[in-house]
């Protein structure tokens, strides 16, 4: 007859389980990487490599966990474990449906007498973007996706687990901002080489600039054809993990914080980092 007990084991601070995956890259890591990483030699620098990678995903792990997290609302709040079990859980359901794309292009920027912003055939009001983007004479449009297959996994899973797909929709949200974190990274590297810098990105909705300047951003970066991102005619976008952004080019190399709350002037969000 089965044993159908579940057994909980409570000694942790002695020894734990490995996980799975944990297991897999520990027995890669001595099976190759075996040598000292603070060496001067092949194999002490591999495992300097082995290292330096395992650390770097493990910041980049545990900071689109709390980006989850602050999409959940939970503030400065810890979430409870069974909350992070569904996180990370989601970030693997996403990783598997996920079809990242990007598409930017440069324009030149003029700046009116009275107040409008031109970018090619666009012309702007926006208060907001004008202090963003002082002194910029270029920008940058940006646009981009987490594809067709997170929105059907995110529709599926809502018709059978409401409170999975809330986290499901926060983890998209987190996995978004961090693909396009390091789309602006390359572009910036880019640039430098020119002595060019980056301003923050920002997107149509930010503070007085008007959600309706999705389409011609859109439009002018053929987002259709280049990464399948088309607008509703209430400017939603489809997908609707996507983003579309202006990113203002500026020969003075100024400090410039890629995450949006800190140009953002709605200083009570719940949401604010």
């Amino acid at each position: 007859m089965e044993n159908t007990e579940k057994v909980v084991y409570l000694d942790n601070a002695a020894t734990t389980a490995c996980a799975p995956e944990v297991l897999a890259v520990m027995v890669e890591a001595l099976s190759g990487a075996c040598g000292n990483p603070s060496s001067h030699y092949s194999v002490g620098y591999e495992a300097k490599e082995f290292v330096d990678t395992g650390r770097d995903q493990m910041i980049e792990t545990e900071k689109r966990v709390r980006e989850a997290v602050r999409y959940l609302g939970f503030g400065r709040n810890e979430a409870d474990e069974r909350t992070l079990e569904l996180i990370q859980q989601s970030f693997k359901d996403l990783e598997q449906e996920a079809g990242p794309k990007s598409i930017c292009q440069i324009f030149d920027l003029n700046h009116t007498e009275d107040g409008r912003l031109v970018i090619g055939q666009m012309e702007i009001r926006s208060k907001s973007l004008s202090r963003n983007l002082k002194g910029c004479r270029q920008v940058v449009l940006f646009g981009a996706t987490l594809g067709a297959g997170v929105d059907r996994l995110m529709r599926r899973i809502s018709l059978t687990d409401m409170a999975r797909a809330v986290i499901l929709q926060s983890c998209a949200a987190a996995m978004l901002e961090e693909y396009c974190d390091e789309c602006q990274k390359k572009i910036a590297a880019e640039l430098e080489e020119e002595h060019l810098y980056l301003r923050p990105r920002f997107s149509p909705g930010y503070g007085d600039f008007d959600i309706c300047y999705q389409e011609p951003v859109v439009r002018m970066l053929n987002c259709a054809k280049t990464i399948g991102l088309t607008l509703t005619d209430s400017f939603m976008m489809t997908p609707t993990k996507s983003v579309t952004a202006v990113i203002g080019i500026s020969t003075q190399k100024d400090r410039c914080p890629i995450s949006g709350c800190e140009v953002c002037t709605k200083k009570d969000c719940e949401y604010r980092r």
